[in-house]
């Protein structure tokens, strides 16, 4: 083999035990050696180089009972790198770095009006937590692997936003934007910076992470203003032909009905979307409507009032849990998925609309018994598309561990 060659094989081979200490779990290196197929000369040698880069370390040795001389056990450290997730929404912004093992090691959520805002002002906005979230992991001398952007809209392969109803942006380029505010407060950055829609990186998130983790097929539903969905089918994200798949919340299912932030009328979301439901729920004059209030107060109102029975409250809550079972019916019979899963404020929200939405999958979807299907509540809640950039983030470094130098070389860098 050409020394090229042997190279290319060796970062395939870091990356395959890197890869399989995180789905496997710690293994000594008979262990890893015996599951991936490869001799134990080269997984010792590869341990010693993921060790020097700080992504693995060697724990305790095996318990006794074990076949042959016990071997020392390896774990994935990773402490040393952070994958940072950031969210802009509606009325809020987040930002959250994950280190390898899955660790948080930052997290910030602002209340932020993003719709009256200038798309400048909200970038600068952006910028500027993902730099509190970068100050964050040069404290802690951690390497960032990366940034990720999750927008509720379209996003192509560039990293321009070609449309995101509920914020009103048209071709906006965020990934330019941010890496250009990014330069003028902390210099040019050396990482990647990506953007993706929001509900699919939350689908991401949970499928790596969250209380469903690892189900190879699993539609995804958050609840923000809008509603948005990522389908994982066979352990894959479905991004479609240009990465625009996802925007169920423009399903029509009323076409008299309100007039959507797309302009066309009675779409999914303004059913069941957070602006419908506070529509349903509360006068417009009522503080649940008010966007400088963090989300999880006003969420934590409509809560209150439905635990004292207010009659208001229980209705709209009912209205947009029948409103769910319409529309996640349509999405079950297309893809049957094992688990529905509910995010962001469906999630808050769960107990009272499981009720009414289970009632109507249940006459809606053709296969007997929802096909196999349950309902479950998001534990990720309004983290989830920000777990999933940080995620996508880290992932660069478990297919290619040679991107993280060696510590003696960061150190004298």
């Amino acid at each position: 083999m050409r020394p090229a060659d042997q190279a290319a094989v060796r970062r395939s081979n870091l990356a395959l035990v890197l890869r399989h200490l995180r789905d496997a779990g710690s293994r000594s290196r008979a262990g890893i050696a015996a599951d991936t197929g490869l001799n134990k000369g080269t997984v010792s040698s590869l341990v010693s180089e993921l060790v020097e880069r700080g992504l693995v370390r060697e724990g305790e040795r095996e318990r006794a009972g074990a076949v042959g001389r016990p071997g020392t056990i390896v774990e994935l450290d990773g402490r040393g790198v952070g994958g940072i997730g950031v969210e802009i929404n509606v009325d809020y912004l987040t930002a959250l770095v994950l280190d390898l093992t899955g660790t948080v090691l930052f997290e910030q959520r602002v209340a932020l009006d993003v719709q009256a805002l200038p798309v400048a002002k909200v970038l600068d906005a952006g910028a500027e937590l993902t730099a509190r979230a970068l100050r964050e992991c040069r404290r802690l001398g951690v390497m960032p692997a990366g940034v990720t952007v999750g927008v509720p809209g379209l996003v192509d392969v560039a990293g321009v936003v070609a449309v995101a109803p509920n914020l009103h942006w048209t071709d906006v380029p965020v990934v330019h934007g941010i890496t250009e505010r990014l330069t003028r407060r902390l210099g040019p950055p050396s990482f990647p910076i990506r953007t993706a829609n929001d509900a699919n990186l939350g689908a991401l998130g949970e499928y790596a992470m969250g209380s469903v983790a690892g189900t190879a097929d699993l539609v995804y539903l958050t609840g923000e203003i809008g509603v948005g969905g990522g389908v994982i089918s066979g352990g894959r994200l479905l991004g479609g032909t240009a990465g625009f798949a996802g925007e169920i919340g423009h399903i029509q299912l009323d076409p008299a009905g309100q007039l959507c932030g797309c302009g066309r009328r009675g779409c999914w979301e303004t059913l069941v979307g957070l602006a419908g439901m506070l529509r349903l729920a509360a006068s417009p004059a009522d503080p649940v409507h008010d966007p400088s209030l963090d989300l999880e107060q006003r969420l934590d109102l409509i809560r209150r009032r439905a635990e004292r029975k207010d009659r208001r409250t229980l209705d709209a809550l009912a209205r947009v849990g029948t409103g769910l079972g319409v529309g996640a019916a349509v999405l079950v019979n297309v893809f049957n998925p094992r688990v529905v899963l509910l995010g962001g404020y469906f999630a808050q929200l769960g107990p009272y609309l499981l009720g009414p939405m289970l009632t109507e999958l249940e006459a809606r979807v053709v296969a007997p018994g929802i096909g196999g299907c349950r309902v479950e509540l998001s534990w990720l809640g309004f983290s989830a598309a920000a777990r999933g950039g940080a995620h996508v983030a880290l992932q660069a470094v478990f297919d290619d561990p040679a991107l993280v130098p060696v510590r003696a070389e960061r150190d004298s860098g």
